[in-house]
């Protein structure tokens, strides 16, 4: 079996946001050479998540509307005392920071209208990294 590992970077601009990130993730497939297998991909931090879904305004915006409806920003958390974003973190636990899709004959498997998208609740951050693993033959 092989294994390819690549790190994206990604900045953000706006303390929620939905950065697109298929093509680098596709890209990353394309240069692992990995004809059938798996992609991992993960965001290391504990105030941001990865989800798939529909790359369309609307529902973009729906999207961090519910997320803010959740985790409430301007609640007083406990974790606020430390760094006033426990918001983020609660984000991330929910929503989570990896999400798995298969590789079949070199490309990445996914659906019609699942885009990959970088989930920031913390921002604007300028050195966000998405880590993409691609196991296979």
């Amino acid at each position: 079996m092989k294994v390819y590992f690549e790190e994206i970077p990604v900045s953000t601009n706006k303390r929620f946001e939905l950065i697109d990130i298929t093509d680098k993730v596709e890209e990353a497939v394309r240069n692992s050479n990995i004809r059938n297998g798996i992609c991992l991909v993960f965001a290391p931090h504990a105030t941001a998540a990865i989800v798939a879904n529909e790359h369309e305004r609307g529902l973009m915006e729906d999207i961090l509307t519910k997320i803010q409806e959740i985790v409430q920003p301007e609640r007083n958390w406990k974790h606020n005392l430390i760094d006033d974003n426990a918001h983020a973190h609660l984000g991330g636990a929910l929503i989570g920071a990896d999400r798995v899709f298969p590789v079949k004959d070199g490309e990445l498997v996914r659906g019609t209208w699942q885009n990959i998208f970088l989930v920031e609740m913390d921002g604007p951050r300028s050195r966000r990294h998405v880590i993409v693993e691609v196991l296979g033959e």
